[in-house]
């Protein structure tokens, strides 16, 4: 990829076989080391590396390497994920604040995956600018002129003719034209070549290389992404305030949220409930209403499925899990309401074992103090007769047999500290699990039932349970440029591998004893059949315009058994050429 020296496809031959020897590509070669001496010298050598295959190829590799801890270990960026983060540090305290440091949390806006993909800018566009000016030369010039000896070619092909010489070379001239070549003919032969799609689709996939990576460095500054947990029959409008998280960028804060309205009318999921798959998940559909911009009063309906989110202005809605969330209501010892509401428990498992909490803040005075409750345990969708050998786990992802089991706390949440705190968790550094009959307080109801607290501390009871979606709403305006540019570079890929580049020279010459004599010769950059077959047909349509003298017979079988096949090179007086012709005479004119 270097932007320096150029390669040549065949190297210099005795004669002037040097002349066909030009390139049939635009790609440079790389430098063996530095050039020049002093700074400047260094700093060239250090640019010609950069832009070298070589090099673009190892940053390639090693983005793909960087990417692998972003899709190992929970990142900032993504939905719900500062919780994730942080329930994956207090699982590895150990081995959180190494990884903190390195920036594992954060890969993609890493200073270290920064630099690779810079990098990888740079290297791709020292590699294309030359190189694109290089092609646009080669497109600009004349085809090289024929080599005085052809029979140094691979494919090569001769007969007498009585044409006219410059009758000869003007219909080879007009059926390589007809054929798509760039013909040029001069000098009483015609030079001929075909295949610049090859190094189109090479240009191409570079392009579209620089495209993709820009696409994600776009997304990488202008992108965001919020997460919201929502109950059925809830909803929000997308402002700063009522999301969960919010994960923004350098171009790209809370201000330019887009605004709109989305409530969650009603969450439907299937599941297997029989065969060798049961309880595989079959259906995941979240039915909403949502408006654009901050008028609510004109609601439209839309569904929002795994994988088929919902467009709403430029973000995308993304349905990323699901679960159930217990109604509670909490009464104190005089019969008052103080908690009464949908609480969402978070799934542990395929079957929808979740776990969550209940704090009651404002239960109110307990033996004239300020007491406040919690609750922790478990809602099981599908529970068993007894928790004897499995504990309380679900048997089954759907609710069919719901149960809610819980332990009861009394003390200091912390709630009025002003620090923030996980909803999901009991801060227990001031609380007391309650006692009752000599044992903790715990109970399992079931749906419609009624725990008496002890001590006096009222009831609890579980009225039901709604389920419950939570959405990533993500804005990310490099997805279409990134994947215009996968598809531009398998296109340019497809090019460069199929398309071959190759050559044809026409030579028709007057012989002193009268009568032509006719030559043509082929080169192409790959060894494949393909180029001759092409000198074969047309040395068959040559025929009608250079047909063969009598005492010589056409190259091949001739027109009316097919396809004629290249002659053997006549052998030089002064050259070692092999008699097969399809061998090149000098083997350094092989690519």
């Amino acid at each position: 990829m270097s932007n320096t020296t150029t390669e040549t496809e065949l190297p210099p031959a005795p004669g002037d076989a040097d002349a066909a020897a030009e390139r049939l590509s635009t790609a440079p070669v790389e430098s063996e080391g530095p050039v020049g001496i002093g700074t400047f010298g260094w700093a060239r050598w250090m640019w010609r590396q950069l832009t070298s295959m070589r090099v673009a190829l190892i940053l390639l590799f090693l983005l793909s390497l960087a990417a692998i801890p972003g899709s190992l270990i929970p990142q900032y960026q993504n939905g719900q994920g500062q919780l994730k983060v942080e329930a994956w540090k207090a699982q590895h305290a150990t081995v959180a604040p190494v990884y903190e440091k390195l920036q594992l949390f954060d890969v993609y806006s890493s200073v270290w995956f920064s630099a690779i993909y810079i990098l990888l800018f740079v290297s791709l566009a020292g590699c294309i600018v030359p190189r694109t000016w290089q092609f646009v030369g080669v497109l600009r010039a004349q085809p090289p002129a024929a080599p005085r000896n052809l029979t140094r070619m691979p494919v090569y092909a001769a007969w007498r003719t009585e044409a006219d010489a410059e009758t000869v070379n003007a219909a080879a001239h007009r059926l390589l034209r007809r054929r798509r070549f760039r013909a040029h003919l001069s000098g009483g032969a015609v030079a001929a070549e075909k295949g610049y799609l090859r190094e189109v689709g090479n240009l191409l996939f570079h392009l579209s290389l620089f495209a993709l990576l820009g696409g994600f460095a776009w997304a990488s500054l202008a992108s965001g992404s919020a997460g919201k947990l929502m109950v059925e029959g809830e909803g929000f409008s997308n402002t700063i305030t009522q999301l969960d998280d919010f994960n923004g960028t350098r171009f790209y804060g809370s201000e330019n949220l887009d605004p709109f309205y989305l409530k969650l009318t009603n969450f439907t999921a299937k599941f297997q409930a029989s065969g060798s798959q049961i309880g595989a998940a079959r259906q995941f559909t979240a039915n909403v209403e949502y408006s654009s911009g901050s008028d609510t009063s004109q609601l439209k309906k839309g569904t929002i499925e795994v994988n088929h989110p919902l467009e709403i202005g430029d973000s995308k809605v993304f349905l990323i899990g699901h679960g159930f969330a217990p109604l509670i209501t909490v009464r104190n010892a005089k019969g008052e309401v103080v908690y009464k509401g949908a609480t969402p428990f978070l799934p542990q498992d395929g079957n929808q074992t979740s776990t969550g909490v209940v704090k009651v803040s404002d239960y109110g005075d307990k033996d004239g103090q300020k007491t406040q409750l919690g609750f922790s345990g478990f809602f099981l969708p599908t529970a068993p007769v007894s928790f004897e050998g499995t504990g309380p786990i679900s048997l089954f992802p759907d609710d069919a047999a719901p149960a809610l089991v819980l332990n009861a706390y009394a003390g200091d949440l912390g709630t009025d500290s002003g620090l923030p705190q996980n909803i999901y968790q009991l801060n227990m550094r001031k609380m007391t699990q309650l006692v009752q009959d000599g044992q903790p307080a715990k109970a399992r109801l079931a749906p419609g039932q009624t725990w008496e607290l002890p001590d006096g501390y009222g009831t609890l009871t579980f009225d039901g349970y709604k389920r419950w979606a939570s959405f990533d709403v993500s804005h990310r305006p490099g997805n279409e440029i990134a994947l215009t540019g996968a598809v531009l570079a398998i296109l340019g890929l497809i090019g460069s591998l199929f398309v071959q580049r190759r050559r044809i020279w026409v030579r028709a010459v007057a012989l002193p004893g009268g009568g032509t004599q006719v030559e043509l010769a082929g080169l192409a950059r790959s060894e494949s059949a393909k180029i001759a077959e092409e000198l074969a047909e047309l040395a068959v349509d040559l025929q009608d315009d250079a047909p063969a003298a009598d005492d010589e017979e056409p190259a091949g079988d001739g027109p009316a058994e097919g396809p004629a096949e290249p002659a053997e090179p006549a052998e030089p007086e002064d050259s070692e050429v092999p008699a097969d012709p399809t061998v090149p005479a000098d083997q350094n004119a092989k690519e």
